[in-house]
Formats: structure tokens, sequence, C-alpha cells
């Protein structure tokens, strides 16, 4: 296929379509993160004295939850302009993969919250 037979069947220029793609990527890359950062306030903070803080949600959660939010949408993105071959419908279709993924990350990631010991949760 050369390049006026691709733009014709999706109704986009390649560039326009790789261009919307990456925009896809960057509005999940900042999405993602977004959402996470507070559930993730705790580990970072510690609580008192930082009894519970754990700094790996730094340098092991959020390059994974930034990567995820930017491939999510992306791929999403170029399977739906392969079949659907109308760029309104791609959009709807990888930005509803975005929520979804959200939506999923806050509902099966917790941080872990450790025991206070037998101090209890505060004086």
């Amino acid at each position: 296929m050369d390049e006026r037979t691709t733009g014709r069947t999706t109704g986009m220029k390649p560039t326009t379509r790789g261009g919307v793609g990456c925009l896809l990527a960057g509005l999940g890359a900042t999405t993602a993160p977004l959402v996470w950062a507070p559930r993730a306030a705790s580990s970072i903070n510690g609580g008192f004295e930082n009894h519970a803080r754990d700094l790996s949600v730094l340098y092991i959660d959020l390059p994974l939850i930034v990567l995820g939010g930017a491939l999510v949408p992306s791929l999403a993105w170029a399977l739906a302009t392969g079949w659907l071959h109308r760029p309104w419908a791609a959009a709807l279709v990888a930005l509803t993969a975005l929520v979804l993924a959200v939506w999923g990350l806050t509902e099966w990631w917790a941080p872990q919250h450790r025991s206070y010991g037998e101090h209890g949760p505060g004086i």
C-alpha cells in the first residue's frame, strides 16, 4: 500500500495518525501518575516518624505507572485505527481504554500500610 491508499482507508494521513497516537500516549503518561500520586503519598511521607516510609513506590511503581499510562491508549489507538477506519471512533476507543486502565489501577493498586506495632495508630 502506498501513502495515498493508507490515508484514504483511515480518513487521515499517516503522519496525523502518528501524531494523535503520540498525543494520546502523552495524555496517558500524564493522567496515570496524577491519579496514582495521592494514593502513594502515604508511602512517600511515611506517617508518624517515617514509620511506614516506602520509597520503592518512586523507583519501581512510578515508572511502571507512567509506562502503562503511555502504552494503553497508544496501543488501543493503533488497534482501533486498523479495525474501525474512523479516526473519531478510534480516539473514543483509546480514551475509553485509558479511563478503564486508570480505574483498574485505582481498584487494584494499593500501597502497603504497615502496622503500627504495639503503640497503635496515634497517641
